[in-house]
């Protein structure tokens, strides 16, 4: 089961908690929390481009985006996390708006 993204008492799905991560990433810090570990793992299932990269390199990509550019991955990887969330609340079952499973992992 996949964790409730909440770190110490911090919600790792808030926007904020996104962005203090990444901005740790890119000022090359290296000692992270688990749910800072969540956020940068779930970066790479958004970003294919980072998938086998360092924290240093993932740093550095970071830092060469463009304000929007950041701002839409900081969106991705929050609607990521949510799914995440939401597939560990039911089971792992993926539902329509209509609530009828499609697909079971």
């Amino acid at each position: 089961m996949r964790r409730s993204y909440k770190d110490g008492g911090m919600d790792c799905t808030n926007e904020m908690t996104v962005v203090d991560t990444f901005t740790r990433l890119i000022f090359g810090d290296s000692d992270f929390s688990d749910g800072e570990i969540e956020i940068i793992e779930t970066l790479r299932v958004v970003n294919p481009d980072v998938w086998c990269d360092t924290y240093p390199q993932m740093g550095e990509y970071l830092r060469n985006l463009g304000v929007r550019e950041m701002i839409q991955l900081v969106l991705r990887v929050r609607e990521q996390m949510a799914k995440d969330t939401h597939r560990s609340v039911t089971g792992g079952a993926t539902t329509e708006v209509s609530g009828s499973p499609i697909s079971r992992k």
